[in-house]
């Protein structure tokens, strides 16, 4: 809902461009350190009470944005954002690893209810402006986190892991980023974020210069997180980890053949294929690194291992739409598009090498 109400509100009360652009590129850096500090607490205290903590964080910041003025206070409700954001998904991803049954399934089954979350949230977000007014959308963005706190607490109270309470809250990293499984890790969860990256920056102004109305490009876009919800439930099984699968080769090729083949054909056909392709590739290269992150981890550090996961995101959410504007303001932004397929295949190659060295202790 955030990714579509917060600039429109903003855009509402005169900011300019410039103002919009930090208040949703700034809180990246401050995603980046809270993310480190969430997982580093999810191991001391448990995933669950993290997560609870982050509804609450988004019930504050939709009652905030409600009497909000001017690009200070707008910018305080999206620190509130990013803090809900940046503990739920080390907390959930830590507990989703931890359930009975096999671990790929029950990531996958995360990463869709998410994916389609993503999908309800922004298709009945502009009907609510639309209807209700700015207002009445972040109170029910609000609600949807009380919401979110009531469903959790129904969920199992998970056992508080044996960490270590009496050293820095963060100490735990530098150990961490020395084992060469967790740097191998990191690179591939900024590949599966780059589609993501580009879904919520570039995609939208690469159908629009196509020529597509708003609502054929909405569909468009969310055809990505339709894919990453069939990555979710019907791939996740045959998903494996270890110095000798292709997984993340593949997908990391899949996932550059469909940026860079999205703007070849100017037509909604070709390019809704490509947009679930971005997706299924992009989602089973997310399921890849949380599982390797898992397997690799031990309990009372799984919590720190998949907050640098999502720190790979976290780089590809600020860099990739950088490089994507370099790039489109130089060549066009097809031959932006192009460029960063070249990138992404480069990437995946980088992968394919690091493989077996990444599983190689040290």
């Amino acid at each position: 809902m955030t990714w579509l109400v917060v600039p429109l509100y903003a855009a509402s009360q005169g900011l300019s461009n410039a103002q919009i652009g930090t208040l949703f590129s700034f809180p990246v850096f401050v995603q980046l350190v809270i993310n480190l500090v969430g997982g580093a607490y999810t191991d001391r205290i448990g995933g669950r009470r993290i997560m609870l903590g982050s509804c609450w964080a988004t019930v504050a910041a939709g009652l905030w944005f409600v009497v909000a003025e001017g690009f200070w206070m707008l910018m305080a409700g999206q620190v509130l954002l990013i803090v809900s954001r940046a503990t739920f998904w080390p907390a959930t991803w830590a507990m989703a690893s931890e359930l009975p049954g096999k671990r790929s399934i029950q990531l996958g089954r995360l990463n869709a209810v998410t994916n389609t979350g993503q999908i309800a949230g922004s298709g009945l977000c502009g009907f609510f402006i639309a209807a209700f007014g700015f207002d009445a959308t972040f109170l029910i963005m609000a609600v949807v986190g009380l919401l979110s706190f009531l469903a959790g607490l129904g969920t199992r109270t998970s056992r508080r892991p044996p960490g270590n309470t009496d050293r820095h809250v963060l100490a735990a990293y530098l150990p961490l980023l020395r084992r060469r499984i967790i740097r191998y890790a990191v690179f591939c969860a900024y590949l599966s974020a780059l589609p993501f990256s580009l879904s919520v920056s570039f995609y939208p102004l690469l159908l629009a210069h196509f020529g597509y109305a708003e609502d054929t490009s909405g569909v468009l876009v969310s055809l990505r997180a339709v894919g990453a919800i069939a990555a979710g439930l019907l791939v996740a099984r045959f998903v494996r980890t270890g110095p000798k699968t292709l997984w993340p080769v593949v997908c990391g090729i899949i996932v550059a053949a469909a940026v860079g083949m999205a703007p070849t054909i100017n037509h909604w056909l070709p390019i809704g294929f490509w947009m679930l392709v971005v997706g299924l590739g992009s989602g089973a290269m997310t399921l890849y690194f949380q599982l390797t992150m898992a397997d690799a981890s031990a309990e009372n550090e799984r919590g720190s291992m998949m907050a640098l996961g999502g720190m790979g995101w976290s780089v590809s959410h600020f860099t990739t739409p950088l490089i994507m504007g370099v790039l489109a303001d130089r060549y066009g932004i097809v031959g932006g598009f192009y460029a960063i397929g070249v990138l992404a295949l480069l990437t995946a190659v980088v992968i394919g090498f690091m493989r077996r060295w990444a599983f190689t202790q040290p």
